[in-house]
């Protein structure tokens, strides 16, 4: 989810759920040790757990990326090996990689002799001509070799000839059947679910068959649906928080930022979707997408952001988004 989860987005979500695991955007090791460490490196002690996920095919730098990112205090290195990209097809990273599980097995041991925390995969179930179960089983049997205990899996094939990645997310179709028997024959394994799950009734079903369950875009779309997660799943005993708390949870951070140079569009620009489903709730997200974004705005408009959740919060606030 390269451009969505960078480290505002994970603040942010963090507010919402104390508990769940986020995932940082997908990142070649490369970035890490020679590119801009300042701008990848750098993240809230405040977003644990949390995971940073590697995307290439280089053994000795992934190793060297990941015991950088356990230096600075990422909790899990995750793997991909999943997205359906068309840029990894001639030096392959991601789902091209899926054609080569000898090379994901030599990755996920370098990095996991690396490091102390864990290292996990995520794939798909097969590229292109892959359909069979078998080739899953086959793939996982071997990468397992490595070490890895924990694989996460989008559970589509993915056609790197003939679809784009947003068609690959969509178009090829859902077998949550293989993600089960995947956990069946493989019951030492940590087997989480991942693709088409969109509400939390979905995920307790598929709990009953795998460990656990990953959401993406909807999550991020629809934020506010991760205010839940602590009380349905990990047995939170608070209730859960409204928009207008999150907001005010995010205001020292969104502070500091601002005093450091961020800008504030930076940040707010991962906080339209808290009212996405809410009525009424569009002069919210006017503020936020048009006032957030101009240049120079600041702690007062983010301010405002509050005060409109907090009208919004009250009985009668259908009366706000009149013209």
């Amino acid at each position: 989810m390269m451009g969505w989860t960078n480290r505002h987005a994970r603040y942010f979500h963090r507010q919402l759920t104390r508990n769940a695991m986020t995932y940082s955007e997908m990142l070649a090791p490369e970035a890490i040790v020679r590119g801009n460490k300042k701008r990848w490196l750098r993240f809230s002690p405040e977003e644990h757990p949390v995971a940073f996920q590697l995307g290439g095919n280089d053994p000795k730098m992934l190793a060297a990326a990941a015991k950088e990112l356990e230096q600075v205090g990422f909790d899990e290195i995750n793997f991909n090996v999943g997205c359906p990209s068309k840029k990894g097809k001639g030096n392959p990273f991601g789902a091209h990689l899926i054609r080569h599980p000898q090379v994901v097995k030599a990755c996920m041991q370098e990095m996991i002799e690396a490091v102390n925390i864990p290292v996990t995969l995520k794939t798909r179930l097969g590229v292109d001509e892959q359909e069979s179960y078998d080739h899953l089983a086959e793939f996982v049997g071997l990468t397992k070799e490595s070490g890895c205990r924990v694989f996460i899996v989008h559970a589509r094939k993915a056609w790197l000839d003939g679809l784009s990645t947003r068609q690959n997310r969509e178009i090829p179709p859902l077998r949550y059947d293989y993600v089960y028997r995947l956990k069946r024959e493989f019951p030492e394994l940590s087997i989480v679910l991942n693709g088409g799950v969109t509400d939390w009734d979905q995920a307790k079903l598929h709990l009953q068959h795998v460990d656990g369950v990953m959401m993406g875009r909807t999550a991020y779309k629809e934020p506010f649906c991760l205010a839940e997660v602590d009380r349905l799943f990990f047995g939170g005993s608070e209730p859960d928080p409204t928009p207008p708390e999150v907001m005010q949870r995010c205001l020292p951070y969104v502070e500091a930022e601002l005093a450091r140079g961020t800008p504030l569009r930076e940040m707010v620009r991962h906080m339209v979707g808290i009212y996405r489903a809410a009525p009424a709730a569009s002069v919210f997200r006017r503020h936020i997408s048009i006032e957030g974004h101009r240049p120079g705005a600041g702690r007062s408009v983010y301010l405002e952001a509050i005060h409109i959740a907090e009208r919004l919060s009250r009985p009668g606030r259908a009366e706000i988004d009149q013209p």
